[in-house]
């Protein structure tokens, strides 16, 4: 009888914890987003209505497929060099989109091919022709949105705890279509 009322009391610990990681699901899914234009034109976007601009309801991002490719393996001796990733990487690159490919404009997906993967203490932002286009994260995917037509020089950044870039990756050149 006792084992049945700890299984139970088990059984509705897992429900009520299951039923807040929904609700949280759900808020955070509804938050408000504001589109905010400076007067030199520049365009944000902020969850802090008090900087003002329009309200937007955002549609769920699509999904990026993991894409599974064999770690290339590093050259005996070759971390050491500059312009190769700092030890305990051994590959540090853009995956996706190749060089050279025609993306449509819209949400771009970048991904980071990290071996091994990204380390707790380790972030990496993104570079759009030398500027910065995102901001460090625990990360190895990101989205890019909103580049005008033409071409476009895309690179990673690897940020250690300190804020440090440790390494870039090779750049990337894409071509948006109109």
């Amino acid at each position: 009888m006792l084992s049945g009322l700890r299984m139970q009391h088990k059984s509705s610990l897992s429900t009520a914890a299951l039923l807040l990681l929904c609700l949280w699901v759900n808020t955070a899914q509804s938050q408000t987003v504001y589109r905010v234009v400076d007067e030199q034109g520049k365009v944000t976007f902020t969850d802090n209505p008090e900087r003002g601009g329009d309200a937007m309801t955002l549609a769920p991002l699509p999904s990026l497929p993991s894409a599974s490719r064999p770690a290339a393996a590093a050259a005996p001796g070759s971390l050491g060099r500059p312009g190769q990733p700092f030890m305990p990487y051994d590959r540090f690159a853009i995956a996706n989109p190749v060089g050279g490919a025609a993306v449509r404009g819209g949400m771009t997906p970048v991904e980071v091919q990290v071996v091994p993967p990204l380390r707790e203490d380790h972030q990496i932002r993104l570079l759009v022709n030398g500027e910065l286009s995102q901001s460090a994260l625990h990360s190895d995917a990101f989205w890019l949105a909103g580049l005008s037509a033409g071409q476009h020089r895309l690179q990673a950044e690897l940020i250690d705890s300190q804020g440090r870039v440790q390494h870039r990756t090779d750049p990337v050149t894409i071509f948006i279509a109109e």
